[in-house]
């Protein structure tokens, strides 16, 4: 079953897992089970995407009944209207503890043109782990609170790779080694990027909605491990 957040006859905002795929693409590869088909099924009606999250990542995901909210709600995600928080571990400790990644991405494919790309990132914790790797006996790593401004292709991703603090987890643009690490002391085999909040404007009443999608067992128990409290209330929102 897939974790329903909020639903009413417009819209419905799903939790969705690490790992699964939103839908059928050419980006997917083997992929045997799609969100938005489980989800058809779950409540016996259509539904349709309005917006999408990577594969591996998790979190709040808005689904529409009908075409016509998905158009409403996809033009407030082109107008940059919606307003998004990631929680997300990197390898490092980044500098400045608060800053913007402002730098260029392609769409899906890296030879396409270039558009202007914003990421603001703040450090919530940090913590140095006892395990050597490479020429370091101690690692690093931090969890970031990530507010894109844009919605570029895995622009999160790409941008914490960019200033040299890959998420952990990240096949295509992190580091394997690392990802490798958190595999076998941590027990954790997931990305840890996760779509935490999301603000919009409801495309039916104009409402002001804000929705917060729960971690999962994985990323709370690694948050445990580290020593790692999320912030309380709406902080940032």
């Amino acid at each position: 079953m897939i974790e329903i957040l909020y639903q009413d006859d417009a819209l419905i905002a799903v939790n969705k897992p690490a790992g699964l795929a939103v839908h059928r693409s050419k980006m997917v590869g083997n992929a045997e089970e799609f969100l938005i088909d489980l989800l058809r099924e779950q409540v016996g009606d259509s539904v349709y995407l309005a917006h999408r999250l990577d594969r591996a990542t998790s979190g709040v995901l808005l689904i529409a009944r009908s075409k016509e909210v998905a158009a409403a709600l996809g033009e407030q995600f082109m107008g940059r209207a919606v307003h998004k928080q990631y929680l997300v571990v990197v390898r490092g400790w980044p500098e400045p503890a608060e800053s913007v990644v402002d730098y260029p991405l392609p769409g899906s494919r890296e030879t396409g043109p270039r558009r202007e790309a914003r990421t603001h990132y703040r450090r919530l914790a940090t913590v140095e782990v006892p395990i050597a790797l490479g020429r370091y006996p101690q690692q690093r790593y931090a969890l970031l609170l990530a507010e894109p401004e844009s919605g570029r292709f895995r622009q999160i991703r790409k941008h914490l790779a960019h200033i040299h603090h890959p998420v952990i987890g990240d096949c295509q643009h992190g580091r394997g080694d690392h990802n490798r690490l958190y595999k076998q002391h941590f027990g954790c085999h997931r990305m840890l990027l996760h779509a935490w909040r999301l603000r919009f404007a409801h495309p039916v009443t104009g409402a002001t909605m804000e929705l917060e999608a729960p971690l999962d067992a994985a990323y709370v128990e690694l948050l445990e491990r580290v020593g790692w409290s999320l912030p309380m209330g709406s902080e940032g929102a």
